[in-house]
């Protein structure tokens, strides 16, 4: 068993993750009604992966004895104007996960949970690609701008990319 500052912050951690997940699904729909096949396909492959990292924390949490409990929220459908807004918010959104996972990091070196540090350690290593990939896209969206032209191959290299799983 492990403390309940512990199982709370896990608790807060899992229900983001979820939140994440429908982040990315929402954005996934945009971008496929807006006719990006590589990018949606990209968006909805991510949606699925902050599914299984919630997943991992469900199952880290009943492991350790623990009570799971879902939050509800609210996630508005989201519009964007552009394609590097909606990357930009992806970025800011990363970067507000890795605080938080840096946070129960934190947590579980203060409560001397070095299981849940050991746990959280892949979670430290996920974000640190998930910053670095969505900062990549975001860099290459603001190179190209608003040109038709660079958008299609842009979202062409996303399929092609997508299909051989390298970023």
């Amino acid at each position: 068993m492990f403390s309940e500052k512990i199982q709370k912050g896990l608790i807060k951690q899992l229900n983001r993750e979820l939140e994440s997940s429908q982040l990315y699904l929402s954005m996934a729909s945009w971008v496929d009604r807006k006719g990006y096949e590589g990018i949606c396909e990209f968006l909805y492959d991510h949606s699925n992966e902050e599914r299984i990292h919630m997943l991992k924390f469900i199952r880290y949490i009943n492991k350790r004895g623990g009570n799971v409990i879902f939050h509800d929220f609210l996630h508005v459908n989201i519009t964007y104007t552009s394609l590097k807004e909606l990357f930009l918010k992806l970025f800011e959104h990363e970067k507000k996960i890795s605080k938080e996972i840096n946070f129960l990091v934190e947590i579980s070196l203060q409560e001397k949970d070095y299981f849940t540090y050991n746990f959280l350690q892949w979670y430290v290593e996920e974000q640190i690609e998930e910053e670095a990939l969505s900062k990549m896209i975001l860099d290459k969206i603001e190179l190209i701008g608003e040109d038709k032209g660079g958008l299609y191959l842009f979202d062409k290299d996303m399929k092609n990319s997508h299909k051989n799983k390298k970023f």
